[in-house]
């Protein structure tokens, strides 16, 4: 049950927070490229400059192929919208953004999708494709016209010294769109390389984290409000578990005023915020017996893939160190066994947090549970949970989204108009051949007509030529798209 104080409990709480976090130094990234794309001026969020990617003549510019590309302005822009979901760029061949990368390692790439109706388009009959860096992102992707923005967060690994993020329509006749980019180099302290993978009654070693790209499903502050970008030094969005809860009457929540002690070797605030690990359900005992039962998350994930489960902790609910032991289960295997913050962290209120990796399940839910251990005291906490990040890792061909590999995706744009004019080609060729055979069998023993060749001085191969004379910059551009991602792709191949 809910303690009678929690509502001023969570106006303290909020209070304390939020004076906390005008006083909090912000991360600064070596890359930290923000665009405001389709538009020609500049866009501030969150006291973060976007910069348009209009001006085409700076060298500086990551737009590449601004040929292909038309900015769109939203003629009726919702009241107190963020300016950087009024335009939007939109592509109606594969286009290319390339980012000049100075800090080699992880990067954050998110993409801003708000779809809205103008004059000339309507953005939500969208559907395209997205690769960053040889990694397919987004296939057959779409955007339904939804009255919030939609951000899609990666982490992809960088070794060269430029992010390259590229745009294609599914077909001709489609196009793609995209409101804003962000591309950051993320802290070091943020994917770690090492996790523990849990599969059956089995848990063991995973390593290689940082080379696998990284989609964001879920970012969760349990038992919290809402955490915006403006509170996190690392701009990201927590929103609260109730949607993903199982209502248990065993839980409760709680808050904490004091002040969350990061230590160095630790969880630091780019990894959580304090908003985070202020907040938390727990199980505790209030009689001689312990409670006989776990809380649980249920979150829908897709099936195929493999899941890092990021785990939240930080005690701000025992009297004392060493009161707290629980277990931690995921997809309902033990994957952490009598787990005691005080042995890690030696102090209350200090945040720790796990990775595991997990296989999907076959009824498409993931689920995270903490409950009691066989170490669990009655008259304390009995078990805690802070935050959860569900992120989906990319599949044996390089693909967060599909079965795809990003060659695959780049060949399947036709180039200049073969792709239409040679199976009307082959129709017209198959329509004629079954006229002379009919024509055959309808004579019998007259005579044979004389049939002549189609005229040379405008054959079809030339017709074709002519056709796609207007088209040779395109395939030009195309092909340099290709060798791009061809190199993204051999050096994925060769880490």
């Amino acid at each position: 049950m809910e303690n009678p104080c929690t509502n001023l409990t969570l106006f303290l709480f909020l209070s304390f927070s939020l004076f906390s976090a005008f006083t909090l130094s912000s991360f600064s990234p070596t890359d930290n490229h923000l665009i405001n794309c389709g538009s020609s001026v500049d866009a501030s969020v969150y006291n973060r400059h976007f910069a348009s990617d209009d001006d085409f003549s700076n060298p500086n510019s990551p737009l590449l192929s601004a040929t292909r590309t038309t900015p769109l302005a939203n003629q009726n822009p919702a009241p107190n919208s963020p300016q950087i979901y009024n335009t939007a760029r939109i592509f109606w061949k594969p286009t290319k953004y390339e980012f000049e990368v100075n800090d080699p390692g992880t990067h954050m790439v998110r993409l801003h999708f708000h779809p809205f109706v103008s004059s000339d388009l309507d953005l939500s009959y969208a559907e395209f494709h997205v690769l960053v860096n040889g990694f397919v992102v987004l296939s057959n992707f779409t955007v339904a016209n939804t009255a919030t923005p939609l951000v899609k967060e990666y982490f992809i690994w960088v070794e060269s010294n430029k992010l390259v993020i590229t745009f294609m329509p599914t077909r001709r006749d489609e196009f793609g769109f995209v409101n804003a980019i962000e591309v950051i180099s993320a802290p070091k302290d943020l994917i770690a390389d090492t996790a523990i993978f849990v599969s059956g009654t089995r848990t063991e070693k995973f390593d290689g984290l940082t080379k696998q790209a990284l989609e964001t499903l879920y970012r969760i502050n349990v038992g919290g409000p809402k955490v915006t970008p403006f509170n996190d030094t690392v701009w990201r969005t927590w929103v609260p578990d109730d949607v993903f809860f199982e209502p248990s009457e065993i839980s409760r929540r709680i808050y904490s005023s004091g002040r969350i002690k990061y230590q160095n070797g630790g969880a630091s605030r780019e990894v959580g915020p304090d908003f985070v690990y202020s907040s938390a359900r727990v199980i505790a005992s209030t009689s001689a017996s312990i409670p006989d039962a776990n809380m649980t998350w249920n979150f829908a994930v897709m099936e195929g893939y493999q899941y890092l489960v990021r785990l939240h902790f930080c005690d701000i609910a025992s009297m004392s160190l060493g009161l707290l032991y629980f277990n931690v289960y995921i997809n309902g295997n033990l994957a952490y066994d009598n787990l005691d913050l005080s042995s890690i962290t030696y102090m209350l209120a200090s945040p720790f947090y796990a990775d595991f990796v997990v296989e999907s399940e076959k009824d498409g839910v993931l689920r995270v549970s903490v409950g009691p251990s066989n170490m669990s005291m009655t008259h304390t906490v009995d078990a805690i949970l802070n935050g959860v990040e569900i992120m989906k890792m990319n599949n044996s061909v390089g693909s967060l989204d599909g079965k795809m590999c990003a060659g695959m995706v780049l060949r399947s744009w036709p180039r200049g108009k073969i792709g239409i004019f040679f199976p009307l080609v082959a129709v017209v060729c198959l329509v004629l051949s079954v006229s002379v055979l009919m024509h055959k069998r309808t004579v019998g023993g007259r005579d044979t007509v004389a049939w002549s060749k189609l005229p040379t001085d405008d054959a079809p191969g030339d017709k074709l030529k002519h056709e796609d004379d207007d088209d040779n910059d395109d395939d030009d551009e195309d092909n340099e798209i290709d060798n791009d991602e061809h190199e993204h792709l051999s050096g994925k191949a060769k880490a």
